[in-house]
């Protein structure tokens, strides 16, 4: 059998490494350190948000700004419904009620016309939600603007999960540089990583200061362990932040690398559809998807024929794929949570596959999976 060709597996450049020895050469293994304070102050400077505290995931950020906000059970959240389920896995540990809103066709992110539909139909109710958490999606800026417009016209916060984002652009704008705060993942899959770990970027030091004190068990600063309130475990490692910065020093040709991807599936499989780039921003192209004819799966929750033989097929040369995002309001986990629409969610599930896109991924590895894709 060929060598396997994965997702998105990790890139590494070699810088890397001599950044780790320096970590290490310092003797600064545990959290904090200073490649933790230089990851951050890059990692701002690159996305243009002046304040950011690195974590142990991006999950971590979303919970501390849960807290942040107070949020409690019974508590609403609005979230895009096309992402991965850590979009509302805090704030649903926390006893929160999510209500999902669909993405649009042209983006494939959270459609602004249903978010102000949720919206007003909550402030009439008088159960305006805590927090609206709409979700960069494959890499590809949702309506920062309009987002943005609606939610303060009813004064609801807005985070932004740029979990999948970084490097993108939102007009001049960075990906995650709206609303309140936003949020950035750095696992092994992801356009840059440390391994793991994950950044909270905000304008309003205050929040990111407050976070960053969560995020070390909300020690007092004085000389004994004094706590006025119970914090987290959630501060990312030296070494893993000296990762990080060998890898954002590197970001600009990884986004090169990332859009030529694209090109060859495009000029390769010139009958497929692929995921619209939006006409307000620039997408990283963190992974290529692609769209099948519909197959007439729907609210089953079911991956239509076609894009399940595609799969299987092919897996069996060794090659690997995934489904678009299952929708929340498909998981089992939130049967019963309200949803606004969902059929788009539904149909772009039903009928799309993500393609290998690794950093790594070389033109006749594009060509095999291409020949693959034409062969069944």
């Amino acid at each position: 059998m060929e060598r396997r060709i994965f997702l998105s597996p990790p890139w590494m450049s070699g810088d890397e490494l001599s950044l780790v020895h320096e970590a290490f050469d310092s003797n600064y293994i545990a959290p904090c350190g200073p490649m933790v304070d230089r990851f951050e102050r890059v990692f701002a400077s690159r996305v243009q948000i002046p304040y950011a505290v690195a974590l142990a995931s991006g999950t971590a950020a979303l919970d501390l700004l849960f807290h942040e906000l107070g949020v409690t059970r019974g508590d609403f959240i609005f979230c895009s419904d096309l992402t991965f389920i850590s979009s509302i896995g805090p704030a649903f540990h926390r006893g929160a009620r999510p209500v999902f809103l669909d993405c649009d066709e042209a983006t494939w992110t959270m459609n602004p016309e249903l978010l102000e539909e949720a919206l007003a139909d909550a402030n009439r109710q008088n159960r305006l939600p805590k927090a609206v958490v709409a979700v960069d999606l494959y890499g590809q800026c949702c309506d920062y603007d309009r987002i943005e417009r609606l939610c303060k016209s009813y004064e609801v916060p807005l985070i932004i999960d740029a979990a999948e984002a970084l490097g993108a652009r939102y007009g001049t704008r960075s990906a995650g540089d709206a609303g309140m705060a936003s949020v950035y993942s750095f696992n092994g899959n992801k356009i840059i990583t440390t391994s793991g770990g994950g950044m909270l970027c905000s304008r309003d030091r205050g929040i990111v200061e407050r976070a960053r004190k969560r995020s070390q068990q909300s020690r007092e600063s004085v000389a004994w362990y004094e706590h006025l309130e119970v914090g987290y475990n959630y501060r990312m490692s030296n070494i893993v932040a000296a990762i990080g910065v060998g890898q954002l020093a590197h970001l600009d040709e990884i986004l090169r690398k990332k859009r030529e991807i694209e090109s060859w599936y495009r000029a390769g499989l010139p009958d497929f559809t692929f995921m619209p780039e939006a006409s307000y921003g620039t997408s990283n192209r963190w992974l290529t998807v692609v769209q099948f004819p519909e197959q007439g799966a729907g609210r089953n929750g079911t991956l239509s024929a076609m894009v399940e033989r595609m799969r299987q097929t092919l897996e069996q040369e060794n090659i690997e794929s995934r489904p678009v995002w299952k929708p929340m309001h498909l998981q089992p986990v939130f049967q019963g949570c309200l949803c606004y629409g969902g059929s788009c969610s539904e149909r772009l599930f039903a009928n799309g596959l993500c393609l290998p896109s690794g950093v790594s991924l070389t033109r006749s590895d594009a060509d095999r999976v291409i020949e693959t894709l034409h062969a069944s």
